[in-house]
């Protein structure tokens, strides 16, 4: 096992954005794409334990959601309980285009929660408790995901046989190079924003203080594959500013940046206020997605260079991972020529686990060459004279942390499902594939079951597997 991974020729405009490249084996890939079907992709909630007591303040709900962003069903949630957005409480954000379950913990009386009735909603209320619930307070996610229209490198379909032998081949080579159910810890494209990876973009003005460009960032940055009345909106705002015309644009499911907007409009020099129409974890989120792009492009750097991910050299920040599959960043250690043999048996045991930045005001980088890429990766992205305090809204200041450079995965199973085409399939189905997309109606279908713990995104896992452009995630 030698820790290693691959570059591929398979990358876009968004990957390279969000250093989202390479794989962790020299293979071909089976390409096709994922959420040609909302059903097609499920999202379990593994939560931890809440204590329920009949005396408790907050009524406690597993939800049930089909196609529906979390932040947009919590407003919506929120509008229908007639009780502030932030009375509501989950442990985390889930896929949008998805059926997905989730504990919620709500502020408000469970007869009340129990009597909303929303579209492709199902709430059942399982009691009442003390405790609230915080961003990833949860154990992990059970995922279960079809690959739809498997297809080979020039685009024509891919069989079952082939599919299958394609996708043991990856998992044979992925546990050769990283160890079994091991593979490269990158944050996923919803991190970004999918077809409009404006987070970071956003979160860059944040912490610069530049509150003007944030907010129109936010509202106006043009999208990938925008729908017409989208478009028009975005580029009114782009040429005129926000403008009592531009709101009339909007459509109403844009409900952030309509907020936005209307603030400005009463209030055109408060950028700050606007800002803050953004849910709070949103707001954060901007943040967070900036130093994912560092992240991202450190282990891209590292793959690049040739160097091993799973495996420690010297110089390497290496920290313990504990009973949840989570990394102790408190704990991470410089490695050194005279411990590296002992901490790479505990890595290989899955005790310890190399890292990358998190980068904030008081992060710890590598030494060495891991060093050298790091504060490369840094300073070409402009950072390295930021100091990470945000004095305007101090919540989303951050001292930085590590990030493991691998994760596992738990529980796989890989099967076949029949190939359909009827009409609960998509729009981008029906559309049929397009120029530089990897997938064919006729090929096979391919379905993922697995566990991955909080913080690894599923969509990472299926793109080693896939080896396609990331619009097709």
């Amino acid at each position: 096992m030698n820790g290693g991974a691959f570059l591929t020729a398979w990358t876009d405009a968004l990957a390279e954005a969000i250093g989202l490249d390479g794989y962790a084996t020299n293979t071909d890939g089976v390409g096709g794409v994922l959420k040609a079907r909302v059903t097609d992709f499920r999202v379990e909630e593994i939560s931890t334990p809440i204590h329920m007591d009949n005396k408790g303040r907050f009524t406690v709900a597993k939800i049930t959601l089909t196609n529906w962003e979390t932040n947009r069903f919590c407003n919506n949630f929120a509008k229908a309980l007639k009780i502030p957005r932030n009375r509501i409480f989950f442990a985390g954000t889930k896929d949008k285009r998805a059926v997905t379950q989730q504990l919620f913990v709500i502020d408000a009386p469970q007869k009340k929660v129990a009597e909303v009735e929303m579209p492709d909603v199902e709430i059942e209320v399982l009691g009442r408790t003390h405790q609230k619930i915080g961003f990833g307070n949860h154990r992990g996610n059970r995922f279960t995901i079809v690959v739809r229209g498997c297809a080979h490198d020039d685009g024509t379909p891919m069989s079952t046989e082939d599919a299958m032998a394609e996708v043991e081949r990856i998992q044979a080579e992925m546990a050769a190079k990283l160890g079994d159910n091991t593979f490269p810890n990158w944050i996923g494209p919803q991190r970004f924003g999918s077809g409009r990876p404006v987070t970071a973009e956003v979160g860059k003005h944040v912490i610069a203080e530049d509150w003007e460009k944030a907010v129109m960032t936010y509202i106006a940055m043009e999208g990938m594959s925008e729908n017409a009345d989208v478009h028009a909106f975005r580029a009114h705002v782009r040429k005129h500013g926000p403008t009592e015309e531009g709101l009339e644009l909007a459509p109403q499911w844009l409900g952030f940046e309509r907020r936005m907007v209307e603030h400005l409009l009463a209030r055109p020099d408060d950028f700050v206020g606007a800002f803050k129409k953004l849910p709070g974890n949103l707001q954060l989120m901007t943040v967070h997605a900036l130093q994912s792009v560092v992240f991202n492009k450190s282990l891209h750097a590292r793959i690049q260079a040739g160097m091993p991910i799973s495996r420690p050299v010297a110089g390497d920040l290496v920290g313990r991972i504990d009973e949840k599959g989570q990394l102790q960043a408190s704990s991470c250690v410089n490695v050194e020529e005279r411990t590296l043999p002992r901490i790479s048996r505990n890595c290989e045991m899955g005790r310890l686990v190399t890292t990358g930045p998190l980068p904030g005001s008081e992060i710890n980088t590598c030494e060495g060459k891991s060093g050298e890429i790091e504060a490369a990766i840094i300073e070409g992205m402009k950072l390295h004279d930021v100091d990470w305090n945000v004095k305007a809204i101090p919540r989303l200041s951050t001292r930085g942390t590590r990030r493991a450079l691998v994760t596992e995965f738990n529980e796989l199973a890989i099967d076949t499902v029949p190939i359909a085409n009827d009409e609960s399939m998509g729009e981008r189905w029906k559309s049929g594939p397009g120029e530089d997309n990897r997938w064919h109606p006729e090929g096979a279908c391919i379905r993922f079951r697995f566990i991955l713990s909080s913080g690894s995104y599923a969509t990472t896992l299926l793109r080693e597997f896939m080896q396609g452009p990331l619009s097709q995630l």
